[in-house]
């Protein structure tokens, strides 16, 4: 009975290609978060297509969950799939956080640690772009690979040090004359920090699969 659902089974599901597609959202998302946070007159237009990026990062991931549990032969474990396709649909949904607060306040000038910050998740967003495609061939590529994450995870080290030095500035700037402006400014440093965060993990997610297949 178990052998004849097994030839039900999918032998085998494009993970590869679903995780570069994934991949492909968060750095149009990234490349629309930095342009949103240098200013200019198309806010509302970058702030929608973040949200259009995220949705179809949704759709990725529901059909990367849904072939997991359908096919059975995959390329890594199973845990291992849906922890990497996971983190990489935090980092978006973190952007998508950041963008709405944008919006949200109104905000039309960003401090230059905000910009630095947007740049060091588009840094991250084209490593993570570059780092995907290789698992294909991870056995033959894992030393490459694992140097994008380590450049992934070292600028989520730069990433803290803007967001340190911009909440030390807009807490000295705002915080006597305009509180309710350093609420804001410390909201929208929080979520841009969340993002790099969640970047740093999807170099963790991947640099497992390294160790377990390389």
């Amino acid at each position: 009975m178990f052998a004849w659902f097994q030839r039900l089974l999918p032998k085998t599901g494009d993970f590869f290609g679903m995780f570069e597609a994934h991949s492909a959202t968060l750095t149009a998302a990234a490349e629309a978060m930095h342009k949103l946070v240098e200013g200019g007159p198309d806010g509302e237009t970058l702030v929608a297509e973040i949200d259009r990026r995220e949705d179809e990062a949704d759709e990725i991931i529901r059909n990367v969950l849904g072939t997991v549990r359908r096919t059975f032969l995959t390329p890594f474990d199973r845990g291992a799939i849906t922890s990497l396709i996971a983190a990489m649909d935090d980092s978006i949904d973190e952007m998508l956080s950041a963008a709405r607060a944008i919006d949200l306040y109104e905000i039309q000038s960003f401090e230059p640690c905000m910009k630095q910050m947007t740049k060091i998740i588009l840094e991250q967003a084209y490593a993570t772009a570059a780092a995907i495609p290789m698992l294909r061939d991870v056995s033959r590529k894992g030393a490459q690979i694992h140097s994008l994450t380590e450049t992934i995870v070292r600028l989520e080290g730069q990433a803290d040090d803007e967001h340190a030095a911009g909440l030390k500035k807009a807490f000295k700037e705002l915080s006597e004359n305009d509180p309710m402006g350093f609420i804001v400014a410390r909201e929208i440093y929080k979520h841009l920090e969340r993002i790099t965060d969640a970047f740093e993990d999807v170099a963790n997610e991947i640099d497992g699969i390294v160790v377990d297949h390389a």
